[in-house]
């Protein structure tokens, strides 16, 4: 009884921590195009988005909004990127932003992006936070947003107002990218790696749809009545 008791706990924690992976969330963020330096990974920032629940979200009208370390999102309309009309994310999809100045240096995206914006925003490829709002926070300060609009944000470096603890800083070469796909604990440092020559997914690629909580946890659980 002692054993089975213990085996329902385990469950309804795992299945906590699968609800608050549900949808839209920042999946990658890279700050390190845009420039002439042969290093850096790509020309041109990016800002990767998945969608963690089981059904299509429509992202129209919703803004990437970056802010500097400690600056206001979208303290102009060159830090912001409203997402266009018809901009729907599928289950366990990706869809890529290309942001800001193209530059010289580094290479092209491997896959092409979704939405670009040449005007913006520029993402500081070391220390700074990304934001995804339901609608446009505009010159608001971190902890300030409109009710309701915040929807998942990535603060690295020195960035302040961090989901919990901040990623380490980047570099022209690495990217924040979540560990998990669409796994969401709200403290930036546990949902994210800093990885080096990050990967971008577009809407075309791969669905990364991880196993549900429940599932691993059945699986286990069977075991221990066997």
């Amino acid at each position: 009884m002692k054993k089975f008791a213990i085996a329902l706990a385990i469950l309804a924690l795992a299945t906590s921590a699968f609800a608050s992976t549900s949808g839209v969330v920042i999946n990658s963020v890279y700050g390190g195009g845009g420039g002439s330096t042969t290093t850096n990974t790509y020309k041109q920032d990016y800002v990767e988005l998945y969608n963690a629940s089981a059904a299509p979200v429509s992202i129209a009208g919703w803004v990437i909004e970056y802010g500097s370390a400690t600056g206001n999102w979208g303290s102009s309309s060159g830090n912001y990127f409203v997402i266009p009309a018809g901009a729907v994310i599928e289950p366990c999809g990706y869809m890529l932003f290309g942001c800001g100045t193209v530059g010289t240096g580094g290479a092209d995206f491997p896959v092409a992006a979704d939405y670009s914006q040449s005007t913006g925003p520029n993402i500081s490829a070391t220390n700074g936070k990304v934001a995804l709002f339901s609608a446009l926070n505009a010159n608001l300060a971190c902890g300030a947003e409109l009710a309701g609009t915040l929807v998942d944000k990535v603060s690295f470096g020195t960035g302040n107002c961090p989901e919990g603890t901040n990623v380490a800083v980047l570099s022209g070469s690495t990217g924040a990218v979540r560990t998990i796909a669409g796994i969401d604990t709200d403290s930036n440092v546990a949902d994210f790696s800093v990885v080096s020559n990050p990967v971008p997914h577009n809407k075309l690629s791969s669905t990364g749809c991880p196993v549900p909580a429940e599932s691993q946890s059945w699986g286990a659980l069977k075991s221990t009545f066997r």
